[in-house]
């Protein structure tokens, strides 16, 4: 079976591909249009992000037998294209969830003790410490939308913590030892945080908006380690100036590209000005589930799942 990669990934990935009897390609620069015209000669693709897996690709790829996604979204694939010509789809949520638990984590501690503001302020010559002062994470009430890979690493990770830990989920009986799943009226109820950890589907674009936050009863904290475009962010602005949310950890934006890798193309939105100026949002680069180790363990998922499924 012949693999093309389309992305660069940790070396693991195609030195165990070969020793399983794979013949690896690599072709990272080329466009979609030449990939496209090339793709009837592989039985599988590995990706991350690059560009689109669509209708019009897919019937080019007309031996194509599984699509590896080094990542845990598949939204650039469509998938129920894909599953009617039988191809197989592998993601690698297992890979990234720890980093994007301790990722979370991390944003919310930082928010709550000030950190980044604090540490801004010390720089510039400034010790304002009655200005600085944090809450703490104890007795809050921690709320997780999205309760799969992902949420369940951040609900571990608050083990540790006296906290109760509520999620919500459009599936059913996925609560565990480390949260529990509650309706969507009593998380909406309860909460002090709020954690989105869900895919990005029609169900979730969006989602976040102003009709949606004005449902909490409490102020609450927000982070968003998922999806960007999960959020409408003048909403989420708003809702900030307001109080209503009282800080927010991003480490995605509803203006990065489909390859996550840029994020504008022009002039910065309003919106986004505010956020960069505002001492309540810690912001990152779509690097919650970026760590040398989830490098590896991405790349070692995508592996035993081509092993397991065509070996």
């Amino acid at each position: 079976m012949k693999i093309l990669h389309l992305d660069t990934n940790h070396e693991l990935l195609i030195s165990q591909l070969n020793n399983l009897g794979f013949a690896n390609h690599e072709d990272y620069t080329a466009s979609k249009e030449i990939v496209e015209a090339k793709i009837s000669e592989y039985d599988g693709i590995v990706i991350r992000s690059r560009f689109t897996i669509d209708k019009q690709f897919l019937d080019a790829a007309t031996n194509l037998k599984f699509i590896g996604r080094v990542g845990a979204g598949l939204e650039n694939i469509d998938c129920d294209y894909a599953k009617q010509k039988g191809i197989t789809l592998i993601a690698a949520p297992e890979g990234n969830r720890n980093a994007v638990g301790e990722h979370a984590l991390g944003m919310l501690l930082s928010l709550f003790n000030k950190l980044n503001k604090a540490d801004a302020e010390v720089r510039s010559g400034q010790w304002l410490r009655e200005a600085n002062r944090g809450i703490e994470l104890d007795g809050k009430i921690v709320g997780i939308i999205g309760y799969g890979n992902m949420g369940k690493a951040f609900a571990k990770k608050l083990r540790g913590f006296d906290v109760d830990v509520l999620c919500y989920d459009i599936k059913n009986g996925v609560g565990d030892d480390n949260a529990k799943q509650v309706s969507l009226v009593e998380f909406q109820e309860r909460v002090d945080v709020v954690s989105l950890h869900t895919p990005q589907t029609p169900l979730t674009l969006k989602m976040i908006n102003t009709a949606f936050i004005a449902q909490f009863k409490k102020p609450f904290w927000f982070l968003n380690t998922a999806r960007g475009k999960s959020v409408v962010t003048q909403d989420l602005v708003e809702a900030l100036k307001s109080g209503k949310i009282l800080g927010a950890g991003l480490d995605v934006l509803e203006y990065e590209k489909a390859s996550f890798e840029q994020l504008f193309a022009s002039d910065l939105p309003e919106a986004f000005k505010y956020l960069i100026q505002a001492d309540n949002v810690l912001l990152s680069p779509h690097v919650a589930g970026w760590t040398v180790e989830s490098k590896e363990k991405l790349a070692q998922t995508i592996v035993d799942k081509i092993k397991a499924k065509f070996c």
